[in-house]
């Protein structure tokens, strides 16, 4: 896992709210992928078709501005702030280049 790795996927992501496409996104995701929040009564959304719907149905509308980039081999922890306010924690881990899961908590 690499700090490169996570900023790259933070910024798929914020082109993705820009633009309102999220499949260059959801591309880099495994086949069997899991997204989960830490808080909101949200998912988790098991596989990349799962979670593509979940953003075609409720897109995010705020994009995420890295604060710190933590890696080591298990995982990338990203401490976020949202653009509209508020901070968060991503964790992200990966088979090789695919990412197999997303965890999203808000603080």
């Amino acid at each position: 896992m690499t700090e490169a790795m996570a900023r790259a996927h933070i910024d798929r992501f914020n082109a993705a709210v820009a633009s309102g496409d999220w499949s260059w996104l959801t591309a880099s995701l495994h086949p069997d992928a899991v997204m989960t929040f830490v808080g909101p009564p949200v998912g988790p959304f098991v596989g990349r078709d799962a979670i593509a719907q979940a953003y075609a149905t409720n897109p995010p509308d705020d994009t995420m501005r890295i604060l710190a980039v933590r890696t080591d081999a298990e995982a990338e922890v990203v401490s976020f702030e949202w653009s509209r306010g508020g901070t968060g924690t991503l964790t992200i881990h990966r088979n090789a280049d695919q990412i197999t899961s997303l965890a999203i908590e808000f603080d």
